[in-house]
């Protein structure tokens, strides 16, 4: 039985499992580098160690420093998180070589899934519908443009290791070609080490909806249902939410059984998502397999009542998922926004800095992951994802209204963050509409605010709100000084006093 679990990671999802493992009574071993000596995970871990400098590949991409540690501290499992090592396939050996668990799928369909020429080859032996394109990979500009002229213009130019939307390129007549294929495969080397890249028919105003799955040793394997994650921005997601605005029960059972049947075709094991790309005419095709717990996890949490961190466990020790698919439930909905320290007026540029003042938003329906607190620092080397918020309504506009709410009441100093473009879009009428795709932002919040006369009126009463806040906290502080320089007491502290004595 899995005792003690090492969390291979930082920030919120670090926090995120160290709760799931205290819960279930098990022991944890944080790591931090230099810049997170003082981080939360690092203080609520039973124990912690130090696993070198700053920069990622000098500490949380360290195996052989990882793996001293696992030893060192008497590790019976190892949990990736997301990001980082989660998703190598050589550090899932290296753990199993050591004699730990890995708490997630095997090395074996890490590999396979992570390369995505392999995984389309295979979902297309499994009957699995995926987008038009070549099953192989493209050398040249010649035979480039050959397969582009087959199936026609647009065509998504995609690199065979890829994700986060490196190594991709949209083409949309031959004589852009060439100079995307070069910065495709470019890009792809340097950030992949592999300049392998495939191209396929490239889908106007998609949707992108993807299938939360869990599967276990004995043969189980489960969906969860959807999550819209459409809203993003540089292929990147920002906003998610489940159920989907556009999907329904029958479309739903069948996105759910084609995703049980990607896994069992990787022979999944462990907790997973299946991608789609979903046309206009509600036809979807795979798109990739995200082989670990996926960032927007908590919408599906939420709506479902099943801890997929502790499930993940479950698993890993052997066990049967708790669970079937007959037994799930979908209740109200849920969304999720990611909270960066990012400058919306500076084009999204990450700002670093130390917070200097801290509040979560509360009440009915909200709940924050969070891996930073009034002593977070938001770091240079490390991504800028402050924490996520998501709320849970009855109905989306329940979620929808209480986000607005948890938004407006979310403080935090010290950084610019993003929690002023979540309020445009919780308040624009297409997203209320659920009138999506991945083309949002591009289409709509660029133009906003000359199309839409409310958006000015909107980030009006955002600045007046927050200016309001910050003058409410400066009195408040005043005040407080006032109180302990002039010894001036309140009426009710005075009386509770005289109580006393």
């Amino acid at each position: 039985m899995i005792k003690k679990v090492l969390i291979a990671n930082r920030g919120e999802i670090a926090v995120r499992i160290i709760r799931a493992c205290k819960e279930s009574g098990i022991r944890t071993v944080a790591i931090f580098s230099d810049a997170d000596v003082t981080s939360l995970h690092v203080r609520m871990a039973e124990e912690a160690y130090h696993v070198g400098p700053a920069p990622s590949a000098e500490s949380y991409l360290y195996i052989g420093r990882i793996i001293d540690v696992a030893k060192k501290s008497g590790t019976d499992a190892i949990h990736p998180g997301y990001g980082f090592l989660a998703e190598n396939p050589v550090f899932a050996k290296e753990v199993k070589a050591a004699g730990v668990i890995f708490i997630g799928p095997e090395a074996d369909t890490i590999e396979l899934l992570g390369d995505k020429m392999a995984a389309r080859k295979r979902m297309i032996d499994a009957g699995v519908p995926v987008v038009p394109g070549s099953e192989t990979k493209v050398d040249d500009i010649e035979s480039a443009s050959r397969f582009a002229g087959e199936i026609g213009y647009p065509v998504l130019i995609k690199a065979a290791a890829g994700g986060g939307g490196k190594g991709m390129r949209i083409v949309r007549k031959s004589e852009e070609m060439t100079a995307a294929l070069r910065m495709a495969q470019n890009e792809a080397r340097s950030a992949f080490g592999d300049e392998r890249i495939y191209i396929e028919k490239y889908l106007e105003r998609p949707r992108h909806i993807e299938i939360q799955i869990m599967a276990d040793t004995h043969g189980n394997v489960v969906h969860l249902g959807e999550r819209e994650c459409s809203i993003q921005r540089r292929h990147q997601k920002v906003i998610e939410e489940t159920p989907s605005p556009v999907v329904d029960d029958e479309l739903r059972q069948r996105m759910g059984e084609t995703a049980v049947r990607a896994a069992k075709a990787s022979n999944y094991v462990n907790a997973g998502t299946v991608e789609f790309l979903l046309d206009q005419q509600k036809n979807f095709y795979f798109l990739e397999v995200n082989t670990r717990l996926q960032v927007e996890h908590p919408v599906t949490e939420l709506v479902t009542g099943i801890d997929l961190a502790k499930e993940q466990i479950r698993v890993a020790n052997g066990e049967k998922l708790s669970f079937t698919q007959e037994s799930i439930r979908w209740n109200g909905a849920a969304l999720e926004c990611r909270i960066y320290a990012e400058d919306p007026d500076s084009e999204f540029m990450p700002s670093i800095g130390k917070i200097t003042e801290y509040r979560e938003p509360s009440g009915p329906g909200v709940r924050v992951d969070s891996g930073l607190d009034h002593f977070g620092q938001v770091s240079i080397y490390y991504d800028p994802l402050i924490s996520k918020l998501c709320t849970w309504g009855n109905d989306r506009d329940e979620a929808i209204s209480r986000m607005r709410r948890a938004l407006a009441e979310y403080r935090i100093q010290g950084v610019k963050t993003v929690i002023p473009f979540h309020l445009l879009v919780m308040n624009h009428e297409k997203f209320i509409a659920g009138d999506l795709s991945t083309h949002f932002i591009g289409e709509e919040l660029a133009q906003m605010q000359e199309q839409n006369p409310m958006a000015e009126d909107t980030m009006k009463k955002i600045a007046i709100f927050c200016a309001m806040v910050e003058q409410q906290h400066q009195n408040q502080v005043q005040n407080i000084h006032s109180d302990r320089n002039d010894k001036v007491k309140s009426a009710w502290k005075m009386k509770g006093r005289q109580r006393i004595a």
